[in-house]
């Protein structure tokens, strides 16, 4: 069956009224209708009548989506527009088969020994590969990979990834609750002092943590490029990682991660595969992310301020924002000792990461970038702080594009400062 067949009824809900044009990242950038929800609705249903020709111009329109949710939040009709790309994307990928470059990641990420083998080969032989940026302490390539180029700053991997330095399960307090974390691949192979710093905030709060090994990643990679076959198998692995233990929540410090779980399982897979629908349905029920888990358990950032004043601004991920998850990390930063926390302008828009959009469309995606970049650097703020590491990464490189020295932070290694 058309995987456009699934979503037919919600395809019929838009009226292209337009409202999603204010709104898209995307539109904003290339200020043309393919890039604009509306655009993308009208491709899928002229795909599913099947009297449009499936050629380069369609496959690439369908790509220029960073899955934000924007336009789903504004769009006076609830079209569910993120489900309904990665739904197009899956269609074109059985009809035109994956691109050479998601073939490639659905292979590395469906074995977990090959990612940490890679991840480990790159750490060590990086010097070969990237030199050091002094003036912005970034890593470049030394010369030109297919999908990566030159251009970009590449922060450093971990020779040791986070699910190598801990045990499966380390006991907490009695009566205390049990934590199942869900890591991600980001944290696991790059920012490994984001999952030091949840670590220590849930023992501090007397929790069990358990960080199973054979948690794989969450699969948005494969998901926005239309390999939903890959997702279904890294899901039910993941299921089966976060059901080996009874635990009152799966934590996610990964805004990313934690949008796949909760909501994209149960969308994408959940829908396509009724027979998983259920066990998805109780994951998804149970995740939620760090900074919400800390406030629901009562973490009061306590002690004294570690140094000088850490002046910060806070940006929203977009699976954080589209499931109302924006007030909680402020609230905990902002009774953090010792720092001080200003807005910035459009702190709920789109980075430009969007996941693979970031490698077709590496240009378009520094571009939106480029004014998140200006409104951090007119905060005047020491660091900018998230809830997600794909967006550490391209905030971190936007900044450094434009020589800023803005440090990047997660939300919970400023919420740990305050245990030192």
């Amino acid at each position: 069956m058309d995987p456009l067949k699934r979503v037919e009824n919600e395809l019929k809900k838009c009226v292209k009224c337009g409202a999603c044009r204010a709104h898209c990242p995307a539109f904003a950038a290339l200020q043309r209708e393919p890039a604009v929800a509306r655009g993308k609705v009208a491709l899928a249903q002229h795909l599913l009548k099947g009297d449009i020709t499936l050629d380069d111009q369609t496959y690439t329109a369908m790509s220029k989506c960073l899955l934000c949710g924007s336009c789903v939040e504004k769009c006076p009709n609830d079209v569910p527009t993120d489900e309904i790309v990665m739904i197009a994307r899956e269609a074109l990928a059985q009809q035109r088969g994956l691109t050479t470059f998601h073939q490639a990641v659905g292979r590395v990420i469906r074995n977990r020994r090959l990612m940490s083998f890679g991840a480990l080969a790159a750490a060590i032989l990086g010097p070969l590969f990237f030199r050091k940026v002094p003036a912005t302490s970034g890593l470049r390539l030394r010369f030109p990979l297919p999908f990566i180029g030159t251009k970009r700053h590449i922060p450093q991997l971990a020779r040791t990834p986070f699910l190598a330095r801990h045990p499966e399960v380390i006991p907490g307090e009695p009566g205390k609750p049990r934590i199942v974390y869900f890591v991600g691949c980001m944290t696991n192979f790059v920012y490994t002092e984001v999952g030091e710093a949840a670590l220590a905030l849930f023992r501090h709060l007397g929790c069990t943590v358990i960080i199973p090994k054979d948690q794989q990643c969450c699969g948005l990679p494969a998901m926005s490029g239309g390999d939903l076959a890959t997702v279904r198998e890294l899901a039910e692995k993941n299921l089966a990682a976060l059901e080996k233990y009874d635990a009152d929540y799966v934590m996610t410090a990964c805004a990313t991660c934690g949008g796949a779980l909760h909501k994209f399982y149960p969308a994408l897979i959940g829908k396509k595969h009724p027979e998983l629908a259920e066990r998805i349905g109780a994951i998804a029920a149970k995740t939620v992310d760090a900074a919400q888990l800390l406030q629901q358990l009562g973490f009061r950032p306590g002690g004294t301020a570690a140094g000088d004043e850490l002046t910060i601004t806070y940006h929203d991920p977009c699976h954080l924002r589209t499931r109302n998850i924006t007030r909680q990390p402020r609230e905990l930063l902002t009774a953090a000792p010792g720092v001080a926390l200003t807005e910035m302008e459009g702190a709920d828009k789109c980075c430009g990461l969007g996941g693979t959009f970031n490698v077709y469309h590496y240009e378009t995606s520094l571009k939106i970038n480029e004014a998140k970049s200006a409104a951090i650097e007119r905060t005047g703020a020491a660091a900018v702080v998230t809830g997600c590491p794909g967006c550490m990464m391209q905030l971190s490189d936007g900044l450094k594009q434009r020589g800023a020295r803005t440090r990047v932070m997660h939300t919970l290694e400023v919420l740990a400062r305050s245990l030192r």
